[in-house]
This record gives C-alpha cells, sequence and structure tokens, in this order.
C-alpha cells in the first residue's frame, strides 16, 4: 500500500530533469567569463593600457586556446569517472579563481595563462558539462530538453558583452574580473552542487520520466524519423566511424570563424565607424534573435536528421560571412547579427543532439571531450589569422573572404554525415 501510494506521489510530481535542464542552462550562462564574447570587451583595454600589439595579444589567446583543447580529454574522462555533480563544482570554483586571475593580470606570461584557465574551465569544461548531463535525462524529448538548455548561454551571450562594457568603463577591468570571481562562488558553485544529479536512475527515474507502465502506451507512438541509439558507444568505437571525423570538422569551423569575428568584433565594427558600445549591442543583438529561433531548433532537430539540419544550416552560415563583410551601415549589421543569431541556434541544439543520438550517452563524458577539443582548436586557429589581416592589410575584408570557403566545406561535411550502425 506505501509502495503505491509512493508511486502514485511521484507520478505527481514534475519530472527531476526539468531542474537539472535549468542547472545545466545556468552553467552555460557561468562559461561566459571564458567565451569570446566575454573576453572580446576587454581586448582594446589590453592593447591600449599595456601597449601589446593586436597580433600579439591575438596569438596569446590563440596559443591559450589550442593548449586548452589538448588538455579536455583529461576533463572528459573525468566527468566519466566522477560525475558531473563533482566535476561542475570543481571546475565552478576554478573558474572563480581565473577571473579573479584576470583582474591581477600585468605581463604577457600572465595574460597568457590567464587565457589558458579561462579556456580551458569557462568555453571548455563548463560547456562540455552541461552537454552530457541533460542527454543522460532525456530521449525522447531529447532535442527540447536541449534548446531549452541552450537558452543558458544565449542570456549570456546577449547579456555578458554589454555588462563587461559597462564594468569595464566605469570601474575598470579588475573589478569586472572579481564582479565574476563573486558571481561564480556564490551562485554557481552550492546550486550545481545542491540540484546537480548525475543520471535520473540516481533519483529513482528512468529518462523522460517514463515509468515502467509507459513502455507498453509507447510501443503505439509513431516512429521517430531521426536516429537514436541505445548502444553504449565507446570512443574507441566511435573514432572509427566515417561520422565521427566529419562532424568534428563542422565543429571546428564554425569556432574559428566565430572566435576570429567576436574576438576583433570592436575593432572590426570600429572600422566601420561604429563605437565599442555598438559592437557590443551587435552581440546582445545576435543573443537576442538566438532565443526564440532556438525553441524552433529543438522541434525540428526532434523530426528531422540532425546532419541535415547542420548542412543546411552551414548554407545559411555562408550568407552570414557574407553580411558581415557587406556590412557598411547599422541596418545591415543588425541584420548580419539576427541571421547569425538564428545560425547559433540551429547549430548549438543540432550539435548537443547529434552526438548523444549517434553514439548514446553511457560514455558521452569521453566522445564529448574530443568533439570539444575540436572546437576548442578551431577557436584557437581564429583570431590570429583575423589579427595577421589588419596588421597587414589594415582591415579584415580579406580575411573575410578567404572564411566564406569554410562554409561551404562545412555543408558537405554534414550531408556526408549520416548516423554510423551500430558495431555489432
Amino acid at each position: 500500500m506505501n509502495k503505491s501510494n509512493m508511486n502514485i506521489d511521484n507520478t505527481k510530481r514534475p519530472f527531476y530533469g526539468w531542474a537539472i535542464v535549468a542547472v545545466a542552462a545556468l552553467t552555460l550562462f557561468f562559461s561566459g567569463p571564458g567565451q569570446t564574447y566575454s573576453v572580446s570587451i576587454f581586448i582594446d583595454h589590453y592593447v591600449e593600457s599595456f601597449g601589446w600589439g593586436r597580433t600579439e595579444v591575438s596569438s596569446y589567446y590563440s596559443m591559450a586556446t589550442l593548449v586548452a583543447g589538448f588538455t579536455l580529454p583529461l576533463i572528459g574522462r573525468g566527468i566519466d569517472r566522477k560525475g558531473q555533480r563533482r566535476m561542475l563544482v570543481a571546475i565552478a570554483f576554478a573558474l572563480a579563481m581565473a577571473a579573479l586571475w584576470m583582474s591581477f593580470v600585468r605581463t604577457p606570461l600572465m595574460l597568457i595563462l590567464g587565457f589558458f584557465m579561462l579556456r580551458l574551465l569557462g568555453q571548455g569544461s563548463m560547456t562540455l558539462l552541461p552537454n552530457t548531463l541533460v542527454p543522460a535525462w532525456f530521449q525522447r524529448n531529447r532535442g527540447k530538453a536541449l534548446s531549452l538548455m541552450a537558452l543558458g548561454g544565449v542570456v549570456g551571450s546577449a547579456a555578458i558583452p554589454p555588462i563587461n562594457n559597462l564594468l569595464l568603463v566605469n570601474f575598470g577591468a579588475a573589478f569586472a574580473w572579481r564582479t565574476w570571481t563573486a558571481l561564480l562562488l556564490l551562485v554557481m558553485v552550492p546550486i550545481g552542487w545542491i540540484v546537480i544529479r548525475n543520471r535520473p536512475e540516481e533519483k529513482g527515474l528512468k529518462p523522460d520520466g517514463d515509468r515502467d507502465d509507459d513502455l507498453e502506451e509507447n510501443q503505439f507512438r509513431p516512429a521517430k524519423r531521426v536516429e537514436v541509439s541505445s548502444y553504449p558507444w565507446r570512443l574507441d568505437e566511435a573514432m572509427k566511424t566515417r561520422s565521427f571525423w566529419l562532424m568534428l570538422l563542422t565543429m571546428a569551423i564554425p569556432s574559428m570563424i566565430n572566435t576570429g569575428i567576436t574576438f576583433h568584433m570592436v575593432s572590426i565594427i570600429g572600422e566601420k565607424g561604429f563605437s565599442s558600445a555598438f559592437a557590443a549591442s551587435i552581440l546582445s543583438i545576435m543573443a537576442l534573435s538566438q532565443f526564440p529561433m532556438t525553441f524552433v531548433a529543438g522541434f525540428v532537430v526532434d523530426n528531422v536528421k540532425a546532419h541535415l539540419v547542420k548542412g543546411f544550416n552551414y548554407i545559411l552560415y555562408l550568407v552570414v560571412v557574407l553580411a558581415i563583410f557587406l556590412g557598411d551601415s547599422p541596418a545591415l549589421l543588425i541584420l548580419y547579427a539576427v541571421l547569425h543569431g538564428i545560425f547559433l541556434a540551429f547549430d548549438s541544439v543540432s550539435t548537443g543532439v547529434l552526438w548523444p543520438n549517434y553514439f548514446g550517452s553511457r560514455n558521452l563524458g569521453s566522445i564529448r571531450s574530443i568533439t570539444m577539443t575540436s572546437m576548442v582548436i578551431g577557436s584557437a586557429l581564429g583570431p590570429l589569422p583575423f589579427g595577421l589581416a589588419y596588421d597587414i592589410f589594415g582591415g579584415y575584408n580579406e580575411i573575410l573572404i578567404i572564411m566564406m570557403a569554410f562554409p561551404l566545406l562545412g555543408a558537405l561535411a554534414s550531408f556526408a554525415s549520416p548516423a554510423p550502425d551500430d558495431p555489432e
């Protein structure tokens, strides 16, 4: 009787997985201090205050990002062994210390080390953690859950650039970085420890909140038009498939272009005759357009194969790069921001869905850490070519023309990457 009552009570409770999604979204928001859209606001400060060249600062950022990318597999293995809860608390604390370190930067070596910690802990680890956590809690509603989770990153990319610009202009760089230290320690660390559970089984639940008596009902639901693997792929098995390597390429391409443009956004917009405040607003508009399209992307990738979504999205990406190349008025630059936001929505959600759908969620930490390494390496390759182009040609038109070839390459790779067959 008691057991029956307990089961009835459990069915009335909202599925705990949605609380996991909320904290995962918060984690993406707090990855912000290590993201390029945040760091880019400080670049002109370092160039002007310390007399460092733009190419020099770009090379520091690229070097630190590259080393961080090759370190990420260690984080992935730690997630598979220790679980997301313990790793999240440790990494959020370490990111707070990295932000504190940035408030004391005075030399190039300090800046390189600070960039390395921000990229490894913020862009890499704080993005990897929620993308391995949420897929374990959802299968049927994976696209919807990941689209809601992605809103944390959207809000961060919209809010953090103007916040950083406000803090930098009015209080200085040191105060801005210490603000993020305090927020990480007071908000992210305690909430992560209190709320996060690694898998639904730890709460006596099943993915999506299903019950045993749901199984018969689910047999009569229409079959999904997307592939969802139940096989627990290992990393070595995944690496033997063509799709694994082609999708690594598709993760590196937008990371390279986005990071290059965003890192130099203030300079690119300044070259066109607009202020740093307008540059920050462009990043915010990008995020605001990404916000509603994230919901659309979640619905689409639950019903359309993720690699096809990616392929068509890369065609849009070509238009995005063309828009900022041609943009010489506020209207054209705002159009660029809106289109870029749409691309980012579909890219983020389709990537989050594709890897667990293709390779399962059991060893996702190890698999996604390699994919994140590809993303981070891509982002490492972005700022330096843009900085060199500026120093050599006095502008960014030449490098933007070159970058237009990569979305076409990404589209071809995506269309050629269907879900692999499970190993025998």
